[in-house]
């Protein structure tokens, strides 16, 4: 994740920034001297190259979530490359994974996402993930039955809690 306590243009939307738009740097004089040192290629690309790295390294585009004084940005990481960085037990065992299981990438998606904000509605994890309500509620049966993901409260109060994977009485 990564959050900028920054505020769009005056009258830009979410939207708007995500489409097609010209350059408006918050403050020019900063954005011309980190152009005149080489940190800036072209004005107004910025939305667009992170979008073509996250299609050249394989994950899905990030949420922005312009909210809580700033704007926020939520990248999801790819399980192979962290497989490739941690090992696959190492990666297993930051997932909350025993041995023996292997969850989907949408499991693996919903575990992080859960994680990150326990409060999060399975519509949203759909959004996020980009797959059905339908589909974020069978996996979440799954990981539940894996003791993987535990309710805690109500369905509209409550939150999840991401376990260990530990069954209980062993």
């Amino acid at each position: 994740m990564v959050w900028n306590p920054g505020q769009l243009p005056q009258d830009w939307t979410l939207e708007r920034l995500l489409g097609k738009h010209p350059s408006n740097p918050y403050n020019p004089l900063i954005a011309n001297a980190f152009f005149r040192a080489g940190y800036i290629e072209a004005w107004g690309r910025g939305i667009e190259k992170i979008h073509r790295e996250c299609r050249e390294h394989d994950i899905p585009p990030p949420v922005f979530d312009y909210g809580m004084s700033g704007l926020m940005l939520t990248f999801r990481a790819n399980p192979q490359h962290l497989i490739a960085a941690w090992g696959e037990q190492e990666t297993k065992r930051r997932m909350g994974e025993k041995d023996g299981e292997d969850l989907t990438n949408n499991q693996r998606h919903i575990l992080i996402l859960l994680r990150d904000n326990p409060r999060m509605a399975a519509r949203e994890v759909a959004q996020r993930i980009g797959i059905s309500s339908r589909k974020v509620e069978e996996n979440i049966a799954k990981l539940k039955a894996l003791t993987l993901l535990k309710r805690i409260g109500s369905a509209k109060g409550g939150y999840w809690q991401v376990t260990e994977g530990q069954r209980e009485g062993t």
